[in-house]
C-alpha cells in the first residue's frame, strides 16, 4: 500500500454535496480494502507521526485552527477512533471535548453556545465528540427533549429542523472565513455489529463500565436514528465543512479512513515554519555567538 493510496483512502467517504446522498449508500461492513488489515497497524502509526509533523507546523504557523467532529450510534467507536488515531498529537495545541447531556445553563443559552466556548484557537485542533448536531439528532428522534427545553412556544414551530440545520450552515460558513476548518466524521455502525459489542460489554468485566441500560433501550430507535443523520448529512455537507460516512463495523478500517482524512484536511492547508526577517536572524546568530563564548566550564 502505497503512502498515495492511503491519503486518496477516506476520499471515497466524503460527502460534499448532499443532495441526493442516501446512507444507504455506505455499507459498515465495507470490505473494498480488506487487503490493508494486515499493514493496518503500520499504515496507523505512519499515519499518527505524519500527523504529528504537520501539526507542529500548523501550531507554529498558527493561522488555522482545525475542528474535527466525530457523531455515531452508541459502540460505533468514537472514543476508540479518536484515541487510536490522535494518539501522537501534542496536547498542548489539541484539545478533546465531549458533550453530554446539556446543563440547566446550557439549555438557557442558544443550541451553539456550549460548543462556540470551546473552539479552537488558532494553531490548534479541536475535537468534538458529539456537538451540536445532537440538537437536530437525538432531540429530533426524541421530540420530548424538544418540548422540554425552555424555548418560546411560538418558534417551536413545523420548520423548527429546517431552521436549524440553517444555522448549522450558517454558523459552520462563518467559522469557515474565520479561518477555523470543519471536517465532520459521522461512524457508520450495523444494528449486527453493535449488538456484538454491546454484548461483549456485558461478558468482559472490565468493560462493564462502558455498558449503560440506556444503550439497550435506544436501539429501538436505530432506523429512526438513521434517517435523522441521514438528513442531517444530506442538508449540512458542503465544501468547505464536509461529512465522512466512515464504515465503523470494522475498528482498524474505520480509523484508517479518519486518519486519512485528518492527514489530507492538514496537508490541505500547507501549513509551515514562520519565515524570519533578517533581523530576526541576526539576533539568532549573535544569541548563538553569546552561547558559544560561555567558558566551557561554568556552573
Amino acid at each position: 500500500m502505497t503512502k498515495a493510496s492511503i491519503d486518496a483512502l477516506a476520499r471515497q467517504y466524503r460527502v460534499s454535496n448532499g443532495d441526493g446522498f442516501r446512507l444507504s449508500t455506505v455499507d459498515p461492513q465495507d470490505a473494498s480494502n480488506v487487503a490493508l488489515k494486515d499493514q493496518a497497524a503500520e499504515l496507523l502509526a505512519e499515519s499518527v507521526a505524519r500527523m504529528a509533523a504537520l501539526q507542529e507546523r500548523l501550531y507554529a504557523q498558527d493561522r488555522w485552527g482545525v475542528l474535527l467532529i466525530f457523531q455515531a450510534l452508541d459502540a460505533a467507536g468514537k472514543d476508540g477512533t479518536i484515541k487510536h488515531v490522535m494518539s501522537g498529537l501534542n496536547p498542548q495545541g489539541c484539545e478533546v471535548h465531549s458533550f453530554k447531556a446539556p446543563s440547566a445553563e446550557e439549555l438557557d443559552h442558544d443550541f451553539l453556545w456550549r460548543t462556540s466556548r470551546v473552539l479552537p484557537r488558532r494553531g490548534h485542533i479541536g475535537i468534538f465528540n458529539r456537538s451540536y448536531y445532537e440538537e437536530v439528532l437525538i432531540v429530533r428522534v426524541h421530540p420530548e427533549i424538544l418540548a422540554s427545553q425552555p424555548l418560546p412556544a411560538e418558534l417551536v414551530t413545523k420548520k423548527v429542523w429546517t431552521e436549524r440545520f440553517d444555522d448549522i450552515n450558517n454558523y459552520e460558513r462563518y467559522l469557515g472565513r474565520q479561518g477555523i476548518v470543519i471536517r465532520k466524521f459521522f461512524l457508520h455502525v450495523s444494528a449486527e455489529e453493535q449488538k456484538k459489542r454491546f454484548l461483549k460489554r456485558l461478558e468482559e468485566p472490565e468493560s462493564h463500565w462502558k455498558f449503560s441500560l440506556t444503550d439497550v433501550k435506544e436501539r429501538q430507535y436505530f432506523d429512526d436514528y438513521l434517517k435523522a443523520y441521514e438528513s442531517a448529512i444530506r442538508q449540512t455537507s458542503s465544501a468547505s465543512a464536509p461529512w465522512y460516512v466512515v464504515p465503523a463495523d470494522r475498528k482498524w478500517y474505520a480509523r484508517l479512513v479518519v486518519a486519512s482524512a485528518v492527514i489530507d484536511t492538514l496537508e490541505s492547508l500547507r501549513p509551515s515554519f514562520p519565515k524570519l526577517d533578517a533581523a530576526k536572524l541576526r539576533d539568532l546568530r549573535a544569541a548563538r555567538s553569546a552561547l558559544l563564548a560561555e567558558p566551557k566550564n561554568r556552573r
